[in-house]
């Protein structure tokens, strides 16, 4: 087998396919790369937090009880000796996890729903009906309620994340349906003949997948800041599991004293969302063909 050379990436080669992704990507839209960029450092600390000169996050210390930070202690210590930086990174994992599951869980069932209820008018009223119950009830209390009657753990409090964002996905993916269901190649798939799940998969979904990118970015940076937020009011993730939300949480009492316990897992937090958001402004504008005509 002969290695694979310039020759084989077309004109140009690798230098050339370099040149443009700047050229096309990180010049015309700047937000994507500086959200991914940032997104990318969160998710390696997260999947290299053993190595990242941490501890045990969860080892007692009594002796080291609230320190402020040093360069034993690079964010300090809690009112239990733990160290946390080391609690900090080791939450990253739990956000993510969190960010990302209810982002898949959300826009894959959300899609399936908003099809069938986009193109089959029998069931339109009947599941929209349905989403706009769940949109009446406040997200945060609804996934309250799911935690507080299924017990805490990651899985429960990520079902319950996911489940006040499925009708907003619902609800975009109809409104593309109902607007693509009419244009000339559907209607004459349909007159051909055509089995609906064929036009479905052939002609509808591949419509729907730009718009679906970019609401999962908004929907994973809307499920770490819940996650955070149950976490904070002492329905989230069990004690034993460091999260950011959790580590604030305890914080709280002893602020005035040990501010740095909410500081610095705050501060990820909201520099993560930004991330997060950040590129979901850039993937819009490189998505969406009317926002980059303009640029």
């Amino acid at each position: 087998m002969s290695a694979i050379t310039d020759r084989d990436l077309g004109p140009g080669g690798i230098r050339g396919y370099l040149a443009e992704f700047r050229r096309n990507v990180l010049r015309r839209h700047p937000t994507m790369a500086i959200g991914g960029g940032l997104l990318i450092l969160m998710i390696l600390s997260a999947i290299l937090a053993p190595f990242l000169f941490t501890v045990d996050p969860i080892a007692l210390s009594p002796i080291q009880r609230l320190r402020v930070p040093s360069g034993d202690h690079w964010f300090g210590t809690d009112m239990f000796g733990r160290d946390i930086y080391s609690r900090t990174i080791y939450g990253t994992r739990i956000s993510l996890v969190v960010g990302l599951a209810a982002a898949v869980l959300s826009i894959t069932i959300g899609l399936v729903i908003g099809m069938t209820a986009g193109y089959i008018r029998l069931l339109d009223a009947i599941l929209m009906r349905i989403m706009d119950g769940l949109m009446a009830i406040p997200g945060i209390l609804l996934a309250i309620a799911l935690v507080s009657l299924s017990g805490a753990s990651l899985i429960t409090v990520t079902i319950a994340i996911t489940i006040p964002e499925i009708p907003r996905v619902v609800r975009l993916v109809r409104a593309i349906v109902l607007s693509v269901r009419e244009e000339p190649y559907v209607e004459a798939a349909v007159a051909a003949g055509t089995r609906l799940p064929l036009i479905l998969i052939r002609h509808i979904l591949p419509n729907t997948i730009p718009p679906l990118i970019v609401q999962a970015t908004y929907v994973c940076a809307s499920a770490m800041l819940t996650e955070s937020i149950l976490g904070f009011l002492g329905v989230g993730t069990p004690p034993e599991i460091p999260s950011w939300g959790n580590i604030m949480a305890e914080g709280r009492t002893y602020f005035q004293i040990a501010p740095w316990i909410i500081f610095f897992p705050g501060a990820l937090l909201a520099l993560t969302v930004l991330a997060v958001n950040v590129l979901g402004d850039g993937l819009r504008d490189t998505l969406d063909p009317r926002i980059a005509k303009k640029m």
